[in-house]
């Protein structure tokens, strides 16, 4: 928290959060007060102000007439409590890896009312008391957290000894989502079930919640028993099929295969992929290939609820466009994102009715949670557009690439958490929901679910502002990052850009090492998001523009 209540460290002239609000008359209040005082004392019992840009001027009444639109979208909420808001703590574990891909969630505690004590390894960037960024945290604990044997006891111990009480413990790291909740049990502080935390970092306990093992579906433990399976003669395949480890994230090490040969070689990397990290894994999941649209969907559960749930269309990845044969560069790693989905509205609600029941199966009655599932026999399908050529979603009456099956939900994975922080702003963009903040009200306890409804409610209507779309700039060579942001030089080299980008994440500078797009490691380069008010065909060509324009130099370039 800033030295003066505000989260810049810098003077706020209007109410603090958590600050008691009371109705006056401005007329009044004005009336015996002389300007500028009065004004001043004026906008120091307000909750907010806006300023115009000078623009505005030039036609102040429409200007002031969409101002008050946008405000009625913006504040159709329940933004009061009756109740009176006191100072609350949260312990982070894991403060993320820099100050762009977490501010707004250290923002969203400061709005909150809520205190952040950080328990992280020694030398993370939020440890030094006198760095530009130790306003976020109340203070900063050097603790081991890597998950091994001592993990949960290490976080108990921070807790119990801290001089101050501790209301709740937060962490939005897949690996130590269960941990953090065991200690949560053990210490009385509000917490899903640290059982339910490990189904969802077990893809092979979360496929088998779904169907058990049957015709191309198996979870394995590694290659000798996938080979006793393929010994039994009434064991048949049908390819193309999926292999991926039962714990990993970003797609690491999923393979598509076409016949025994690659299936076997993919198993093989699959189980070797974490039999040597600290919670060691060879277990492995077979599934089929399900040729239909994937789609991110989040969800805002309280008691069992929907609050809330955005479903993103998540476009073909290389491994999805690639053909038969072994294509070793060929991954399941996001090439685009876009909100809202493009799905016809009565598979959008088919995905969020199964999608909920699967939340429930693992064990979470509230939370906040990001889905990754294909529709199976979808009305939908990818082709490009006859007009520009670009790949997009297209919707027939009949889409004869599927059979006639009903449409159904096929699960891939429920993470118990918000989605990655790029999508996470974008979802604040879209529709006002802030993730990050819902989170960490969760972690206080029911005391807090009026506040957790509240800010669950999007803009007045439903409906995003903008159609958005986050496109995932991949390497293209290998080799040492020269530039220093290479987003900002594309955006400084092309002003007129800056119109429509409204959110970017660099995830290469200058020094990093890029690995090449023949690389098993899945790194990009940098997130853009791209935002049209004109809507989805408009918001596909900006995409298509930044991917044309974007470039970087690698050193000896």
């Amino acid at each position: 928290m800033g030295p003066h209540g505000s989260p810049t460290g810098t003077h706020s002239l209007t109410l603090a959060p958590l600050a008691e609000v009371s109705a006056f008359t401005t007329r009044d209040h004005a009336c015996n007060n002389t300007f500028p005082d009065g004004l001043l004392n004026w906008i120091a019992r307000g909750v907010g102000g806006i300023v115009l840009r000078p623009s505005a001027l030039e036609h102040p009444e429409a200007a002031l007439q969409r101002l008050d639109l946008e405000m009625r979208k913006r504040l159709a909420f329940p933004w009061l409590v009756s109740r009176p808001l006191s100072r609350q703590r949260v312990f982070w574990v894991q403060g993320r890896q820099n100050i762009e891909g977490s501010r707004r969630a250290y923002e969203a505690a400061w709005a909150l009312g809520i205190d952040i004590v950080v328990l992280d390894q020694p030398g993370h960037w939020l440890e030094d008391q006198s760095s530009p960024c130790a306003y976020l945290r109340e203070a900063f604990i050097s603790v081991g957290v890597d998950v091994d044997d001592g993990f949960i006891q290490r976080i108990i111990d921070a807790v119990r000894s801290y001089p101050r009480h501790v209301d709740g413990i937060v962490s939005i790291s897949d690996a130590r989502l269960p941990g953090v909740a065991r200690a949560c049990e053990i210490l009385g502080l509000p917490t899903s079930p640290s059982a339910a935390y490990a189904i969802t970092g077990d893809k092979g306990a979360t496929r088998l919640l779904e169907e058990p093992n049957g015709r191309n579906q198996l979870v394995i433990n590694g290659p000798d028993e996938l080979g006793s399976v393929l010994e039994q003669s009434n064991t048949q395949f049908s390819y193309p099929l999926i292999v991926k480890p039962i714990t990993g994230w970003n797609s690491d090490c999923v393979a598509k295969c076409s016949d025994e040969t690659e299936l076997r070689a993919a198993v093989l990397r699959a189980s070797s992929r974490h039999a040597n990290s600290p919670n060691r894994s060879t277990g492995v999941v077979i599934e089929p290939y399900i040729d239909g649209p994937e789609v991110d969907a989040n969800f805002v559960l309280l008691n069992g609820e929907v609050l809330f749930c955005d479903i993103t269309d998540d476009f073909p990845c290389t491994g999805d466009l690639a053909g038969g044969g072994p294509q070793p560069t060929a991954n399941f790693m996001e090439t685009l994102m876009d909100v809202p989905s493009a799905l016809p509205e009565a598979e959008k609600d088919m995905m969020k009715d199964s999608l909920r029941q699967s939340i429930l199966r693992q064990g979470f009655q509230s939370g906040v949670f990001h889905c990754e599932a294909r529709v199976r026999h979808s009305r939908a399908y990818y082709d490009p557009r006859a007009d520009n050529g670009i790949l997009d979603l297209h919707v027939t009456e009949k889409n004869e690439k599927v059979a006639a099956e009903e449409p159904s939900c096929y699960l891939h994975e429920v993470n118990a958490r918000p989605p990655g922080y790029i999508n996470t702003v974008a979802a604040m963009f879209a529709y006002g929901v802030d993730y990050y903040a819902i989170r960490l009200l969760l972690s206080l306890g029911a005391q807090e679910d009026d506040r957790v409804r509240s800010l669950a409610q999007p803009f007045l209507g439903g409906e995003p502002q903008y159609t958005l779309g986050i496109t995932v700039l991949q390497p293209t060579r290998a080799g040492i990052m020269a530039s220093k942001d290479a987003v900002i030089e594309m955006i400084d080299k092309y002003p007129s850009m800056r119109e429509f980008i409204v959110d970017y994440q660099t995830c290469k500078r200058k020094g990093d090492m890029v690995q090449g797009p023949d690389s098993g490691e899945l790194w990009c380069v940098a997130y853009v998001t791209v935002a049209s008010r004109t809507g989805r065909e408009e918001c596909l060509e900006m995409v298509q523009w930044v991917r044309e324009h974007f470039t970087y130099k690698l050193e000896g370039e």
